[in-house]
């Protein structure tokens, strides 16, 4: 056994892994997805695929780290030398997806930035956005200033860097959620966006709204990333892992559903419910909620906690994003700590140039009709993903079995929902995934309209 570093507490854990879960995925991508598909009824189907599929095979992975006390390629080499690729692939998505996710975190520096100067004004033009993320010298220094930010904390370590932010910027993030969602809804007209999110309209049922939820919960839970392998790598053997797991469930439902009531019915006060505003897609967050907080009494602050909001949810998950990659380049090129973690931000600062240029420069530059920043998100959460989890699947319930993972859960605790793990990871999932993966691949090739 490697003398390994340690969250000092199951708070500590659970903090930190649900500030993975808790990041750009809920913030931005839920409210987006929920006012596409049904409100109430994509809510629904979300809850239930976190407690059912997000349960296990989030626990197959925490589970996995704290037998094995290594990051994912250690980890699945130590259960059966001839499947340690699996630990590869989830390596590599957490190595692809930093750095187009701090081109992100870089946008939402900027608008932070510009509320907080009283700026509020030029970011509701219809030109804002568009003008800024094309612009090829400022988003790729907001990007590296997001980069130098995760890397503060990840240089800290286990204790002192990443349990500790996690501890500050949780609670904070959460007070945000509820302010600005109570904000949200006291607004007039904003009532109706509340019926319309909490209330399932079942006509707007198709297969293409359990497959968006169900691909919002498998990007949410930071599932398949190699994370909560390697958080789970750092959890004491007496911590209660099923009860962490249901902790880390519970904060990240309850953030996705504060960013449904801080954004669906303030766009419905600001728009009277048009389905155009509703249909924003990926832009609602940059281009409608702007609009929005520019009409508003203290536009200023409002907006600024918003974006504040976004920001400290965009480093909890890069923090843990950046902390899976480094552990594995530790493990497996027996580098130090803060050599690693320099050279890793290095990496994830050239490697997201492209994503961000592909908005301007060379956004005639495509693959597939997408360009960089889109091809990296596709690959990483549409195809390797995927691809991951279905291994991961595989391997536990069919070449480990699934008894490995339950007797490792029931060291710390009984293992409640023993039948249910096992029904989702031998049946269940391995199908879901299989529909996500093939549907997300037929729609990038045009062969599907979703």
């Amino acid at each position: 056994m490697n003398n390994r570093s340690e969250f000092s507490s199951k708070l500590g854990f659970v903090l930190a892994a649900a500030g993975s879960a808790v990041g750009l995925g809920n913030i931005w991508r839920f409210p987006y997805l929920a006012a596409k598909y049904g409100g109430g009824l994509f809510l629904l189907m979300y809850v239930f695929f976190v407690v059912t599929f997000g349960f296990a095979i989030m626990t197959a992975e925490i589970a996995i780290g704290r037998k094995t006390q290594l990051s994912p390629i250690g980890a699945y080499t130590a259960l059966n030398k001839k499947y340690g690729f699996i630990g590869v692939i989830a390596s590599l998505v957490a190595f692809l997806i930093l750095p187009y996710y701090s081109v992100i975190g870089g946008w939402v520096i900027k608008y932070f930035v510009t509320f907080l100067t009283g700026g509020q004004a030029s970011t509701a033009q219809d030109t804002f956005f568009t003008s800024f993320i094309a612009s090829p010298i400022e988003p790729v220094l907001w990007q590296i200033l997001f980069v130098l930010a995760t890397l503060a904390v990840v240089l800290k370590g286990v204790k002192d860097g990443i349990e500790k932010a996690s501890k500050i910027l949780m609670p904070v993030l959460i007070v945000l959620s509820v302010v600005v969602a109570i904000y949200s809804i006291t607004l007039p007209g904003a009532m109706e966006g509340v019926k319309y999110f909490l209330i399932p309209d079942f006509s707007r049922f198709s297969i293409q709204s359990v497959l968006a939820a169900l691909g919002q919960m498998f990007y949410s839970l930071s599932l398949a990333m190699g994370i909560m392998i390697t958080y789970g790598s750092y959890l004491k053997k007496e911590d209660d892992l099923e009860k962490s797991v249901k902790q880390i469930e519970l904060f990240d439902s309850g953030i996705a559903i504060l960013a449904g009531f801080m954004v669906i019915p303030a766009v419905f006060a600001f728009s009277g419910g048009d389905e155009a505003a509703l249909n924003a897609g990926p832009g609602l967050m940059f281009v409608t909620l702007p609009k929005v907080f520019n009409t508003m009494g203290m536009s200023t602050l409002v907006g600024s906690a918003f974006f504040l909001l976004v920001l400290f949810a965009a480093l909890t998950s890069s923090i843990s994003l950046m902390e899976a990659v480094v552990s594995t380049v530790c493990d497996q090129f027996k580098l130090e700590r803060k050599k690693a973690s320099i050279l890793v931000a290095v990496t994830a600062v050239i490697l997201g140039i492209p994503s961000s240029l592909g908005n301007g420069i060379w956004s005639e530059f495509k693959i597939l009709n997408m360009n960089f920043l889109d091809l990296m998100d596709f690959i990483t959460n549409a195809v390797l993903m995927p691809i991951g989890a279905l291994l991961t699947c595989i391997f536990i319930g069919y070449v480990i079995k699934v008894k490995v993972i339950s007797d490792e859960v029931k060291i710390s605790s009984k293992f409640k929902r023993e039948k249910v793990f096992t029904v989702m990871i031998k049946y269940i999932a391995p199908m879901c995934i299989v529909a996500i993966l093939v549907t997300s691949v037929l729609s990038a090739l045009g062969l599907l309209t979703l």
